[in-house]
């Protein structure tokens, strides 16, 4: 997508050392199209559209979740910072701590997540495979889990030590995943998650 220049946004020198949070005013600036996600992954921008069977998938996953969950611990798009550089993430579901308590800035903490969810996006798969997987592991999040409508299968993180993920496993789309197991202990039904064209 280009991104159009405006007067009302000020852009930094090249030299200058920007934080997340002014990064994060610039973009409120934006006009940014409905039905976007917007997140910062090692301090650059992207921006993904939001297909139909992508928040068909994620609400698959809450729903699914809130049988064990109360709503308030559950998040979707939601901006999270994580370590490494200028990670401010909007993942498409989050599971946070009971006891989870927001920042002094407001924001909710990474060290108060149990799991993250992404559905990938044909524009932005490879940051859910590669530096937000990673940025994840680094976090200490104990559950990762993407569901790749493009493959037609679920890839599922966890064991994080020293920065990455030491044990994954696979699910076809249609099979349930056994995560009784793992922090969130409840198995996912697949069966209605479906398969994008490519």
């Amino acid at each position: 997508m280009t991104v159009v220049e405006t007067d009302r946004i000020e852009m930094a020198e090249s030299n200058d050392e920007r934080t997340l949070d002014e990064m994060f005013e610039w973009l409120e600036k934006m006009p940014i199209p409905e039905g976007y996600k917007t997140e910062f992954v090692g301090g650059h921008l992207f921006m993904s559209p939001q297909r139909d069977n992508h928040w068909e998938i994620i609400f698959d996953i809450l729903d699914q979740l809130r049988t064990k969950y109360p709503r308030k611990r559950l998040k979707s798009d939601v901006r999270i910072d994580y370590p490494g550089y200028l990670n401010g993430f909007a993942t498409d579901v989050t599971l946070l701590k009971a006891d989870a308590v927001k920042n002094a800035k407001g924001q909710w903490r990474y060290q108060d997540v149990e799991f993250t969810a992404e559905v990938i996006s044909r524009s932005t798969g490879m940051n859910d495979y590669g530096p937000k997987k990673d940025a994840y592991a680094e976090a200490g999040v104990p559950l990762y889990l993407v569901v790749d409508p493009y493959q037609g299968r679920c890839h599922v993180y966890t064991d994080p030590k020293n920065g990455e993920y030491r044990s994954e496993s696979k699910a076809d789309f249609g099979e349930e995943i056994d995560l009784t197991h793992t922090v969130i202990g409840v198995t996912l039904d697949t069966s209605d998650f479906h398969r994008e064209g490519r």
